[in-house]
């Protein structure tokens, strides 16, 4: 898949099921991960044409956080990552990016380049927290063609 640099976030976007609960009085919109990413790599598109490399990790978070809101997803920021080892629950500091519609992880970098740990951090963030797909996002580049990496867990 290749978005271009001129297509709109609204182009982005496909079409969502509808999901009717069991009460019938909440009607929401449902995505698998592959989709909600669809999304979110047009955004990154957006978020990087708009500001250009070199900036600090958090401002990319920030308007990428802030793309995604405006196509209706629910975005958490730096979601805090409890581990557990026997039975002892450690709050020590580790902290996802984004978490879209508590299905996608996001890892964003402003780096020279993307080292093998930054894999391995965001697929451990994936293994315990639960979920199957994440993104990678590298900001710091000349092209963001190749800069926008899926790390899967069991999807």
């Amino acid at each position: 898949m290749q978005i271009f640099a001129d297509e709109s976030i609204e182009n982005c976007a496909i079409n969502k099921r509808k999901e009717v609960h069991a009460d019938q009085t909440e009607i929401k919109e449902v995505m698998t991960e592959n989709e909600i990413s669809f999304d979110i790599r047009g955004a990154a598109f957006n978020v990087y044409n708009n500001l250009g490399p070199g900036l600090l990790e958090s401002v990319y978070e920030v308007a990428l956080a802030h793309e995604l809101s405006k196509m209706g997803y629910d975005v958490k920021m730096q979601v805090g990552l409890p581990v557990v080892y026997d039975d002892i629950k450690m709050d020590i500091g580790f902290r996802m990016d984004l978490v879209v519609n508590d299905l996608v992880v996001i890892e964003i970098k402003s780096v020279d380049a993307i080292a093998e740990v930054h894999y391995k951090q965001l697929l451990t963030y994936l293994k315990l927290s639960g979920k199957k797909l994440g993104l990678l996002i590298n900001f710091n580049v000349n092209t963001m063609k190749d800069s926008i990496i899926r790390i899967v867990n069991n999807l």
